[in-house]
């Protein structure tokens, strides 16, 4: 497993991450024992990086992952969590009091006395205009119970405004061979002062594994039934945004494109990790299986030039005139 770091992180971290939504709820029923397998079997992968959030199954997401990595010993993996969908979302929500009340749960949840970073969570786009709301992070970074701060955002233009303050070490995004707009202006920003790209929604909800068809369904409480057209939460945390019968007919497309040895999946992680401004990747798994098909993207080769024009004819023939305008 390759690793990558930025200035801001301080820290290298496995260049494909796991991703722990998916183990918490919201992507149909995945059990304690599958949960744990999953993500056992990326840390024997070599994975390092572990995103979540304490809004993931009401806490569940977090305390997995404490209860595995107690478990399991040693030096523990890099766990990066989020703050700020558990409650009202309103720029005055975003209190000292509020966060700090956040974090203690999240310590208590992950097993462990500091974080080693906490990311905003999608915040009211006033936040970033906050920057009292920045100053209450750094006081919480000095008092010991968080080691770095972040932000997870939805649009590139929050993510350009978030790296103008100083100590954001990171900034999460949807990036991926269906969202490629980021890479154009805020990657090559946040790689001039050294903030850490974190990848999220790599393999659009699953549109981009290529197992998908047009009779394929989901459970009632998964987000890929009930939030396509953005009904609970932002639409693009849903297949990226993109319609889902031209998702399919943009997979058909880049399917010839996939070597013979590698599953689409993969594929399409290596594809991201091509931009040098990624720092990891955060593929999600509910079983031992996907998190070692995720971690097996590490080892494909880089992708040639003809091929990421090729995909990039996809997307701006298909896909762009979905998604850049809005995100």
């Amino acid at each position: 497993m390759e690793t990558r770091t930025a200035a801001r992180l301080g820290v290298p971290v496995s260049e494909i991450g796991f991703g722990a939504w998916a183990i918490g709820g919201t992507w149909g029923e995945v059990s304690q024992q599958d949960a744990e397998a999953a993500l056992n079997a990326a840390l024997d992968a070599g994975v390092t990086f572990i995103d979540t959030a304490d809004v993931y199954g009401a806490g569940r997401s977090e305390q997995i992952i404490g209860k595995v990595l107690s478990e399991r010993g040693g030096e523990r993996p890099f766990v990066a969590t989020k703050a700020g969908r558990g409650g009202p979302n309103t720029p005055e929500s975003y209190t000292r009091a509020y966060l700090e009340g956040c974090i203690d749960q999240s310590l208590a949840n992950l097993r462990t006395d500091s974080l080693d970073l906490l990311q905003l969570h999608c915040p009211h786009p006033a936040v970033y205009y906050m920057p009292e709301v920045f100053g209450v992070l750094d006081d919480i970074v000095a008092t010991g119970k968080l080691k770095r701060y972040g932000v997870s955002v939805e649009k590139v233009e929050e993510g350009l405004k978030a790296i103008e303050y100083p100590n954001v070490a990171s900034v999460q995004i949807i990036y991926n061979i269906f969202r490629q707009r980021p890479a154009r202006l805020f990657f090559r920003e946040a790689e001039k002062k050294g903030v850490a790209i974190v990848a999220r929604v790599p393999l659009a909800s699953g549109l981009l594994t290529g197992k998908m068809s047009a009779d394929s369904t989901f459970a009632a409480d998964d987000h890929r039934t009930f939030n396509r057209e953005g009904e609970a939460f932002d639409k693009g945390e849903t297949f990226a945004g993109v319609p889902f019968d031209e998702g399919l007919a943009a997979v058909e497309a880049l399917r010839p494109l996939v070597p013979a040895d590698a599953s689409m999946a993969a594929f399409a992680l290596r594809w991201i990790l091509m931009d040098p401004a990624v720092a990891v990747v955060i593929p999600g798994a509910k079983n031992a299986d996907q998190a070692l098909g995720n971690a097996a993207a590490s080892d494909l080769p880089a992708l040639s030039d003809e091929t990421i024009a090729a995909v990039r004819a996809i997307y701006e023939e298909r896909i762009g005139p979905h998604v850049d305008p809005r995100w």
